[in-house]
């Protein structure tokens, strides 16, 4: 449930975007889930690598700022209703949600969240049975 997801502060220039995916792959570190969001200075790359600590500690001697989060990383049935359920009892619960990005394939949905309170939404999800 709980996983480390890289932040990695990105100038809007074109090719920074690569350059992480050729670092990573040169290091044979696998990016599984990624979003980038951006403004008009700079974006941020949220990224979950099966490498995690590599990843920081190589992004970092390439220059890049780069820290390591906790997420929490659920997988939920690909139906209507299955994140609303979720975040339904966050909300009743008085979590906020900073951010989340999703994918799905099949039956499954992987969905990525960082909470406001983390340890109150790992409660919150282990008393619905999801640890």
């Amino acid at each position: 449930m709980i996983t480390k997801q890289l932040s990695v502060f990105l100038e809007n220039r074109t090719g920074r975007l690569n350059d992480v995916a050729r670092i990573l792959a040169k290091e044979n570190i696998n990016m599984s889930a990624f979003s980038v969001a951006d403004n008009s200075d700079f974006g941020i790359l949220r990224v979950i690598t099966d490498k995690p600590e590599e990843a920081r500690a190589v992004l970092k001697k390439e220059g890049f700022a780069v820290s390591l989060n906790d997420v929490i990383m659920l997988n939920l049935s690909n139906t209507p209703g299955s994140l609303w359920m979720i975040l339904e009892v966050f909300a009743q619960k008085g979590i906020y949600i900073e951010y989340m990005y999703a994918f799905s394939e099949g039956a499954t949905a992987v969905t990525v969240i960082r909470p406001s309170d983390m340890e109150k939404a790992v409660e919150v999800l282990a008393a619905k049975g999801m640890d």
